[in-house]
């Protein structure tokens, strides 16, 4: 039976009567699927970002059997799934940031006297953090973008990919040497 009207169900109560209630599995739609559809977007683009949300979800409907509290939360559990779906388009994705390599920034929009210096600051670094990213190797990607998009916690990102944290830490720390070196290079050269 779903929650009466007010009654708050948390992530593990979910997770545990999935099986039992998959009605329930609209809770998690609803509450889940922002952030997956963030977490995509970030990596690929918005069509091909809602049909890995949608995706998503689909498929945790189906293995909603195959989810074990015991293991970890809902959360983590999904952008896992996310991830790997993402997997599928790592081809596409490589192309996507090569393509936006090549693509000159544009041009500041005119705006109001008050524009806040980090959004410029931020527009003219998106191409060196662009191409910062196609440094990185999948792993990497993965754990920098669930970290920075997805805002999961090292024990989540460990969770979603399947790997201890520890692994999530030192892939973590890696890929951000490389994102410094990349992005300093280009601050030198650029």
């Amino acid at each position: 039976m779903i929650a009466n009207v007010g009654e708050q169900v948390t992530d593990a109560d979910l997770g545990a009567r999935l099986r039992s209630e998959p009605e329930l599995f609209t809770v998690v739609h609803n509450r889940c699927f922002r952030d997956i559809y963030r977490y995509a977007a970030g990596r690929l683009d918005a069509q091909t970002a809602e049909d890995i949300a949608a995706e998503t979800f689909l498929t945790a409907f189906d293995q909603r059997d195959q989810f074990d509290p015991g293991r970890g939360g809902l959360r983590p559990w999904l952008f896992g799934i996310a991830t790997n779906l993402i997997a599928r388009h790592r081809r596409k994705e490589a192309r996507h940031y090569a393509a936006l390599c090549r693509v000159a920034p544009e041009p500041a929009a005119e705006g109001p006297e008050n524009r806040v210096v980090t959004s410029v600051t931020a527009q003219r670094m998106q191409p060196h953090l662009v191409k910062a990213m196609t440094v990185l190797s999948p792993g990497e990607r993965d754990v920098v973008l669930l970290v920075a998009l997805g805002q999961l916690s090292y024990e989540e990102v460990a969770e979603a990919l399947g790997i201890s944290s520890g692994t999530v830490g030192s892939r973590l720390s890696r890929a951000r040497a490389k994102l410094h070196n990349v992005i300093g290079q280009e601050a030198v050269h650029g």
